[in-house]
């Protein structure tokens, strides 16, 4: 009985995936957005403060930084090389939770790793599966 809802509900449920999986790639291509910009308009304030937090070589690791967020924004919404930039990103939100959230506990109201935990959570989704059927590399790989 519980195989055959299991089974039911997976037929039903797989029409949803590229769906979820392109909103999500949405949202977490958004989430990046205002982060890149900010490095970009103040590239010296923000290795000023990578300095603080002990980051070695600040201003090189703020254009890495800065242009990892941007090329995730760019591909992450068009669904292209999906799996190849999650893998950055991934190393941005570990940086992220390790210099500055980690220190302030979990929650998001207290500025915790909570937010970058689930950016690193869904990155690491796009990286195991894909972008989903709504993306270029999905049209890529057809051809």
């Amino acid at each position: 009985m519980i195989n055959k809802i299991n089974n039911i509900s997976e037929k039903i449920l797989q029409n949803f995936q590229s769906i979820f999986l392109l909103l999500a790639r949405l949202v977490i291509a958004y989430g990046f957005f205002e982060p890149a910009l900010n490095k970009w308009k103040s590239i010296e304030d923000t290795a000023a403060w990578y300095g603080t937090l002990g980051i070695p070589f600040p201003l090189l690791n703020v254009y890495i930084s800065a242009t990892v967020e941007t090329l995730g924004v760019v591909l992450l919404a068009l669904g292209l090389l999906t799996r190849v930039i999650s893998l950055p990103l991934i190393g941005t939100m570990v940086v992220a939770i390790l210099t500055v959230h980690i220190g302030n506990g979990f929650s998001s109201g207290d500025n915790g790793f909570e937010i970058p935990l689930y950016f690193l959570l869904f990155l690491g989704i796009f990286a195991s599966f894909g972008a989903g059927k709504f993306s270029l590399d999905n049209f890529f790989s057809k051809k």
